[in-house]
């Protein structure tokens, strides 16, 4: 790519710069956005599956915290019982573990889709330099981490003291409360002021994630002279130029296909070449050919026109001249009008017979192929 030449980078980034920006994991993604999947996960996770774990817990330290004097002095007994309360524990909060770690990977989909880069995790000296670490705070972007900062302080706070001056007299009324009855009422009131707080982080997000999307295309934005570099070095490459070729030569051919069923005659040589002619009586020009082809096209076009029922005639010399003499969409030279019309003649012939059920008229077999078309 070109050096910096103090053009302004006002281009918008290729589809190559986009590619290689992905290698290197440079993709937009929003922290603010991971995190409040993460809360707004547990939070959820914790209201439906909470009861379940709790419970769980506290029958497992009923039944495996209560030893008998044999089993404490038993260490292979401990150390089985301590094994069998872990997995127990383990299994209770394996579901919200689950969840959570669905949650982690979720997070970063929505934004930016997956990507793994190992040269993203490579140690860059350059981020120990103090004056680009200067640098960086006290540009755009860590003026917009401070405000949100801010917002995030100003928002949790003040749905702190909107949900406490809402849940107060509940909070009061716990002292009157026993215990069985007050735990599972605090464990709601908690978990729905956790709720609604990392609900409010939404705003931070909704600001954040246009502002990390602008940011990122920003930095892949391109000078003129860049875009100018990249097209040049895209296109001189071998490979490019055989897959651009190759493409060419696959919708030509594509677009060849779609006229043999709408010829008149595809005359062939019977096997290693083949020319569909279209012949327009109304429009006063002389027959052109549609499609063409030698080998594998030509059986190709062979058989297309067999299944849509075009004539196919078997002229050898005057495929051969056909092919060389007269490319797509062209009509055939004057020396070669004769000959095809020779060829047309036979097909009017034969699809009147067709109509009339009458005897199938016989194929020409002798035309006159001028020396400078013969191959």
């Amino acid at each position: 790519m070109a050096e910096d030449t103090g053009q302004e980078k006002t281009e918008e980034p290729t589809a190559k710069k986009l590619e290689d920006s992905r290698k290197k994991g440079q993709i937009a993604r929003s922290r603010e956005l991971n995190t409040v999947v993460m809360l707004l996960t547990g939070a959820v996770g914790v209201m439906f599956l909470g009861d379940n774990i709790a419970e769980g817990l506290w029958h497992l330290m009923e039944s495996q915290f209560s030893l008998e004097r044999a089993t404490i002095f038993n260490e292979r007994a401990v150390v089985s019982h301590f094994d069998n309360a872990v997995t127990d524990a383990l299994m209770m909060v394996a579901p919200f573990l689950m969840l959570m770690l669905v949650a982690a990977f979720v997070g970063p989909i929505f934004m930016g889709g997956w990507s793994f880069s190992a040269e993203s995790m490579s140690p860059k000296l350059e981020k120990l330099d103090p004056i680009k670490g200067l640098g960086r705070i006290f540009a755009v972007r860590g003026l917009v981490e401070l405000a949100k900062a801010l917002l995030k302080f100003i928002l949790v706070a003040g749905a702190t003291i909107l949900l406490f001056n809402y849940y107060i007299n509940d909070f009061l009324g716990l002292t009157g409360e026993g215990l069985e009855k007050a735990i599972p009422h605090v464990t709601g009131l908690v978990m729905l002021a956790f709720l609604l707080l990392s609900a409010s982080l939404i705003l931070v997000v909704a600001v954040d994630v246009p502002f990390q999307l602008w940011d990122h295309k920003k930095k892949l934005k391109m000078t003129l002279q860049e875009v100018k570099d990249e097209m040049k070095e895209t296109d001189g490459r071998p490979e490019v130029k055989s897959k651009i070729r190759s493409m060419q030569i696959e919708m030509a051919q594509g677009r060849m296909m779609e006229e043999v069923p709408k010829a008149d005659v595809i005359v062939t040589n019977p096997t290693h070449y083949a020319v569909a002619l279209k012949y327009d009586q109304d429009g006063g020009g002389a027959p052109r050919v549609v499609a063409k082809g030698t080998e594998l096209v030509a059986a190709q076009i062979r058989n297309l026109g067999m299944n849509a029922g075009v004539t196919l005639v078997a002229a050898p010399p005057l495929a051969r001249a056909l092919y060389y003499s007269t490319k797509l969409d062209q009509e055939i030279p004057g020396g070669l009008y004769l000959a095809v019309a020779q060829v047309l003649a036979y097909v009017y012939q034969v699809e009147s017979a067709i109509k009339l059920g009458a005897e199938m008229p016989t194929a020409p077999t002798d035309f006159e192929i001028p020396e400078e078309y013969a191959r």
